[in-house]
């Protein structure tokens, strides 16, 4: 019991510093060598590194002997997918094929006469656009330069446009989703099977429940607002979906195509469809880059040297994410491994099952804490990856799987995020819209937790029933 008082505070402090803007990775980090430490000191008998280590002889060593075990392990497998991942999207976004696509994709939205049925189906188009650009708050500018002058000249207000484009990546779906991976890496699994048979179905579901509520919670907001909607001619509409500012690369209508050719490459050459050959995120990730290359290279042959310097932007993209999200991954790994060497993971696993908890109970209190700490974070990556790596241990010797656990705890982590005024993404939508990030929860909060009522619901149906 001691040793679960300890974690709380030490877990109640870190949280702490987390929400007044103290960076993320060195708090998680601080926070999980201090319950290590304390573990080496007054829990000795505890376990505190990785079985398949070789102790170093001293128990202080080992504690950041974890923390290399951790970096090697994570570094050579997920830790190098997300990056290649990270690197592609950035590369896309160089060339303009990211812009082509999102172009291509929300033009015909602006065909529909009513404001908030655009609105609705926005959200849609948004959440499958968010499978080629995993990156909320990048996919959330494409969109602010794109859809929103689009949503506001039809005549939704500027804050249901904006609460909108700040749900759009709300499930993270997809190979090239850093909480996917990891949950497909957890749970042992294909990540291309992970999304097309656990992430698509559920997303199914939640997605159309979201769309319904984003139209009657925008209209009721707008109109508690005293918004009044004024609908325009066909042509204005048209004329807000050409992308603003001098510096929005342009590129020819096929490049639409590069953003999804590594996820058709991963699902066609998977245990899917053609199973004799097997392509991994990483390949198909090179594969894209180096076929925007190309033509990259036939486009401006005239500026081959540019074009060769502009590739530079797929490796500083690889940077940019082990700077960030991997790094991230293993400063909150570490954190998690500290809850567990001082046992109050165990604890509460313990009296979770002794107090009669199922795997629902189960899977409702984790998806609770992570909730919890994506709100007060701001970040879902934050909150998914300090318990992702719990999930084996809790549903050990259930039928249903750690996937049953992980794929709540993901969706769970995204969702919360865009409930969170502090989230990156929800503060940018809030810039653009000229409102409080406060008023855009508001707007946001309705359709996401109606999204979480379907997710549980679907659980309990479907997965854990």
């Amino acid at each position: 019991m001691i040793e679960l008082m300890i974690a709380i505070v030490v877990s109640v402090v870190a949280a702490t510093l987390i929400v007044k803007k103290y960076q993320p990775h060195t708090v998680l980090l601080l926070a999980g060598l201090t319950l290590f430490a304390v573990t080496a000191i007054f829990y000795p008998t505890h376990d505190i590194v990785f079985k398949k280590d070789d102790p170093t002889g001293w128990a202080g060593f080992d504690i950041f002997e974890h923390i290399h075990a951790i970096m090697s392990y994570r570094l050579a497998g997920l830790g190098l997918i997300i990056m290649a991942a990270g690197g592609f999207a950035k590369y896309m976004d160089h060339i303009g094929a990211t812009q082509a696509m999102v172009n291509i994709t929300t033009r015909p939205l602006a065909r529909i006469g009513a404001p908030y049925v655009v609105l609705a189906l926005g959200y849609a188009v948004g959440q499958i656009l968010n499978i080629f650009i995993p990156s909320a708050a990048g996919l959330a500018m494409l969109l602010l330069v794109t859809l929103y002058p689009t949503l506001v000249k039809l005549g939704v207000s500027r804050a249901a446009a904006a609460a909108m484009i700040g749900t759009t990546s709300v499930l993270d779906l997809g190979p090239a989703s850093g909480t996917a991976n990891l949950a497909a890496h957890t749970a042992n699994i294909d990540v291309a099977i992970f999304f097309a048979q656990y992430q698509i179905p559920v997303a199914a579901c939640i997605i159309p429940v979201i769309c319904i509520l984003t139209y009657f919670s925008a209209k009721y907001f707008d109109r508690r607002d005293n918004h009044e909607v004024v609908v325009p001619h066909h042509g204005e509409v048209m004329a807000g979906m050409d992308p603003t500012g001098d510096d929005a690369p342009s590129a020819p209508g096929f490049y639409a195509l590069l953003p999804i050719l590594p996820l058709t490459l991963i699902l066609i050459f998977s245990k899917l469809l053609i199973h004799q050959i097997e392509l991994g995120v990483v390949t198909a990730m090179i594969i894209g880059a180096l076929i925007g290359l190309f033509c990259e290279m036939f486009r401006n042959r005239h500026k081959m040297a540019d074009v060769f310097t502009g590739f530079m932007v797929f490796f500083r993209g690889m940077g940019n994410m082990f700077s960030t999200i991997i790094s991230l991954i293993i400063c909150a790994e570490f954190f998690a491994a500290g809850l567990k060497a001082i046992g109050a993971i165990d604890f509460m696993i313990a009296s979770a099952q002794n107090a009669g908890f199922g795997i629902l109970g189960m899977m409702l209190v984790a998806c609770a804490l992570v909730a919890i700490t994506a709100i007060m974070t701001g970040s879902g990556n934050a909150a998914f990856f300090s318990f992702a790596s719990l999930a084996p241990n809790i549903t050990a010797g259930t039928a249903t799987g750690a996937v049953s656990l992980l794929l709540p705890l993901q969706f769970t982590a995204g969702i919360a995020r865009s409930l969170s005024p502090v989230s990156g993404v929800i503060i940018a939508v809030a810039e653009v819209a000229e409102c409080s990030p406060i008023d855009i929860v508001k707007r946001t909060a309705i359709p996401l937790i109606g999204g979480l009522v379907m997710l549980f619901a679907y659980n309990l149906l479907f997965v854990v029933g």
